[in-house]
């Protein structure tokens, strides 16, 4: 009978932490289940061998008296294959030996390969990957999974309600008002089903809030590019101002130059789970210079910096 290295099965070193061999079981039990894999023998042989490996090394107890056994298993060869009279003479060089049948180290059928059977006893109780210990087979939370979903800065502002297609089932999510890029939204129990009657994972929707050409968000406030003419940043006016929600009159004061930027209480985005509040929207301004002027215009603009020049002197 050939030794099991268990460690290989899983893919992990000899000094690997429980909470690495969990992470490897769950990984190879995920891509050998024979859920995913039906009619796929090879898939399932992989299938047991994860779950007979972990059913060892995922017990500090099993996976102690497994690495005494792999330290003294050419001792053991050396005895003639005979286990029960190799374990209560305790091995050359071996730092335990088994009291009685070694069986009564797991208790009854197991199910698993002649060499857990003769060396671990033909019966077991498995262990568990979150600390529980049930008669039968491993249970096993499925998988979390994750999706990415893009949605409009509108669809951000004022909530949405969204539905997709996952698995042939169709599934509905709501967007609250004030969601953000990269928010993470759990849908508990959407996610891969678990093995041996173990509860379903979580799906995770991973918002992308996609760019718009009017605004920039910055957390809850909304920024706002807006050109306005020469003569109404020189002499000052109103103007119309696109929000989330429509237009508003904004005042201009005289003088104001480009960049300048004016700050619109509650006119930003919603708060996420604050009803009510909301963020600014803030407008900068971009003062256009006009081009192509008349002949006439250009004597004006002329005239204009006769005058300014003139009240230079007169101030000096």
């Amino acid at each position: 009978m050939n030794y099991k290295d268990y460690y290989k099965t899983l893919g992990v070193s000899k000094d690997a932490s429980q909470a690495d061999i969990k992470k490897a079981y769950r990984r190879l039990a995920s891509k050998y289940h024979p859920d995913k894999n039906q009619g796929d023998k090879s898939a399932e042989g992989k299938f047991k061998e994860v779950n007979e490996a972990f059913e060892v090394l995922g017990d500090p107890d099993k996976r102690q008296k497994y690495d005494t056994l792999g330290a003294n298993w050419e001792a053991y060869q050396q005895s003639g294959g005979n286990w029960q009279q190799y374990a209560r003479q305790g091995g050359p060089g071996s730092t335990f030996f088994f009291e009685g049948d070694p069986s009564s180290f797991f208790g009854g059928d197991s199910g698993f390969s002649s060499f857990f059977e003769q060396f671990f006893g033909g019966g077991y109780q498995q262990s568990n990957p979150f600390g529980n210990r049930g008669q039968g087979p491993t249970a096993l939370k499925g998988q979390d999974l994750e999706a990415k979903m893009n949605i409009t800065l509108l669809e951000a502002y004022q909530g949405s309600q969204r539905t997709f297609e996952l698995g042939g089932k169709t599934l509905r999510i709501n967007i609250k008002p004030g969601a953000y890029d990269g928010q993470r939204l759990r849908l508990k129990g959407k996610g891969q089903a678990g093995m041996q009657g173990a509860p379903a994972g979580d799906l995770y929707i991973i918002l992308k809030v996609q760019a718009d050409f009017r605004f920039q968000r910055k957390k809850d406030d909304l920024i706002h590019q807006k050109s306005i003419d020469l003569y109404t940043a020189i002499l000052g006016g109103k103007i119309d101002v696109q929000t989330m929600n429509g237009t508003v009159k904004m005042t201009i004061p005289k003088g104001s130059e480009s960049g300048k930027t004016f700050r619109l209480k509650g006119k930003g985005m919603p708060k996420y789970n604050k009803e009510g509040q909301f963020g600014d929207l803030l407008v900068r301004l971009t003062v256009q210079l006009p081009k192509e002027l008349s002949e006439e215009e250009e004597k004006l603009f002329k005239k204009l910096q006769l005058l300014r020049e003139e009240r230079k002197v007169k101030m000096n």
